[in-house]
């Protein structure tokens, strides 16, 4: 157990010298790249500009997501009026999917409860 303490703290240590080496090269690299997605000035008035943008163009993707979870609804529906023609395949995949949505309930739940597993903080 020793021997492997050590061995990760010395690759977190060898990580840790590159990002220190490579780092700011790396951020300077990134910010070339995006640059047309950097806006100048970056004042406060801008910010709410943007922020405000946003937004609105979430708010009007709204009517478009509402008619694509209808879509997925009526088709879920359709499945359920012809669940004798349902493969186990599909079944299994919808069963995964129950599964994961309870274990990511679970996860929630923990880290609501301040990542204790016994109960609540009181």
């Amino acid at each position: 157990m020793a021997s492997k303490l050590k061995s990760l703290q010395s690759k977190a240590c060898q990580a840790s010298q590159f990002i220190s080496r490579h780092g700011n090269v790396y951020y300077k690299q990134l910010l070339e790249q995006n640059k047309e997605y950097i806006q100048e000035p970056a004042t406060i008035e801008k910010c709410n500009l943007l922020s405000k943008q946003l937004f609105y163009t979430r708010l009007a993707s709204i009517p478009g997501r509402c008619e694509a979870f209808k879509k997925e609804l009526d088709y879920v529906k359709q499945l359920w009026k012809n669940k004798q023609d349902l493969k186990v395949e599909d079944v299994g995949i919808a069963a995964l999917f129950g599964l994961e949505l309870y274990a990511w309930s679970c996860a929630g739940e923990i880290v609501g409860r301040g990542f204790t597993f016994t109960g609540y903080y009181v």
